[in-house]
């Protein structure tokens, strides 16, 4: 028989899907399912992008430009200059979701034995792009009783080899929900200039910051021209993940045109799906003050309502709509799969994501877990009174 790959036999399986089989049975056995487990937002799209594909009036549904169509690059762009990113529509490439962002940023700037720096917990798909591409994670843990904090930049410099070419961050954060300070940033730019590496943020959740903080995007800094690369994406802004519309930004002219020749061995991102999101920058700014303050609320609810349960910690997210818990059990993932399969309250039960997925370094995390607060807040806590009764019963086991 054939071999399958070595590359394909070490792609990770994502921690946010991988426990899909056991929701699967569980709902076939009758029992309802909170899902804290994924970020798909229940706020509604933006009728003006979902007018955009249902009135349009093509004849032909033909390919765009490799880039992304023109139209939409512009008006991306006068929506990044908005926010005080200084760019140009020549600086972004139109990518099919922000993972193709990341893939043909990790293709542009490694090679096979390369290695990138991650503070983790970190976005599991990250590893998968990584072994995808043939590089090397190395991570610098941020401490969990430290809010997931910027680790110490002495940390990062003990990463740091012939071999590497990038640090990636994600700002806000998944799964942490930390959102970076200015001078944290700052510190990060000094480091790339000092080692001549590329910055790689991934801002899809600039939206959704709270508590009176603001987002500092890697590309506001002007010295980081040639070292900045941004990864951004309409799924979470406009609550559209199935749109699959992201883009990769970036100054460094050469970098962009080697970003092109991936774009285009892929030929083009999909055309309807720009068009959604083309419209969808229409969004009044007062969509995204509801969508914060409802965040905002969800948030508040659930930390309040997890840390009344015994021996339950919360790291508290500025930004996102994530946050990891400390759990009372040594494994988060048998507990996570336990509540699926063997567990229910009144026919009812509750999907999480076990944490360990989100870092490099083995057995870390192994009692945490990432909970999505993207369902209304009643059913936020009527999920956190199962989860108790869930932790008690296992603990008792």
């Amino acid at each position: 028989m054939p071999k399958i790959s070595s590359k394909g036999l070490n792609m990770p399986q994502s921690p946010i899907r991988k426990l899909a089989p056991f929701a699967d049975r569980a709902i076939e056995e009758g029992k309802k399912i909170f899902f804290l487990n994924i970020g798909q937002p229940d706020i509604s799209t933006p009728k003006a992008a979902l007018d955009a594909v249902k009135n349009n009036n093509l004849d032909i549904l033909s390919y765009s430009p490799s880039s992304g169509f023109d139209s939409y690059k512009k008006k991306l762009a006068k929506y990044y200059v908005e926010n005080g990113i200084d760019i140009e529509a020549d600086d972004l490439i139109v990518t099919t979701g922000g993972s193709e962002a990341l893939l043909f940023t990790m293709g542009s700037i490694t090679d096979p034995g390369d290695e990138v720096i991650i503070p983790e917990p970190f976005y599991a798909n990250y590893n998968g792009f990584a072994v995808a591409s043939g590089v090397v994670v190395k991570p610098v843990e941020s401490k969990f009783e430290d809010n997931f904090a910027l680790p110490s930049i002495s940390e990062f410099e003990k990463q740091i080899t012939e071999k590497t070419k990038a640090i990636i961050i994600c700002n806000p954060g998944n799964p942490t929900g930390y959102l970076y300070t200015k001078d944290e940033i700052q510190k990060l730019a000094d480091l790339a200039i000092k080692h001549d590496l590329f910055i790689v943020a991934d801002e899809v959740y600039r939206e959704f910051v709270y508590d009176g903080e603001e987002h500092h995007s890697i590309m506001s800094l002007p010295e980081l021209k040639n070292h900045a690369i941004m990864v951004d994406s309409v799924s979470k802004r406009y609550s559209m993940c199935g749109a699959r519309i992201g883009c990769m930004v970036s100054k460094n002219k050469e970098l962009i045109a080697t970003a092109l020749k991936f774009a285009q061995a892929r030929l083009s991102p999909p055309t309807f799906a720009q068009i959604a999101s083309e419209a969808a920058l229409d969004t009044k700014k007062d969509y995204f003050i509801e969508v914060n303050e409802e965040y905002k609320s969800r948030r508040d609810t659930l930390i309040e309502a997890l840390e009344d349960i015994k021996g339950v910690k919360v790291a508290k997210p500025k930004g996102a709509f994530y946050c990891v818990a400390e759990l009372p059990v040594e494994d988060s993932e048998d507990f996570a799969k336990w509540m699926l399969s063997e567990f229910d309250l009144n026919g009812e039960t509750v999907m999480v994501a076990p944490a360990a997925g989100f870092y490099s370094t083995p057995h870390t995390g192994m009692n945490q877990i990432r909970i999505a607060y993207v369902i209304e807040k009643q059913n936020l806590l009527k999920a956190v009174a199962i989860l108790k009764m869930a932790l008690q019963a296992y603990t008792k086991r």
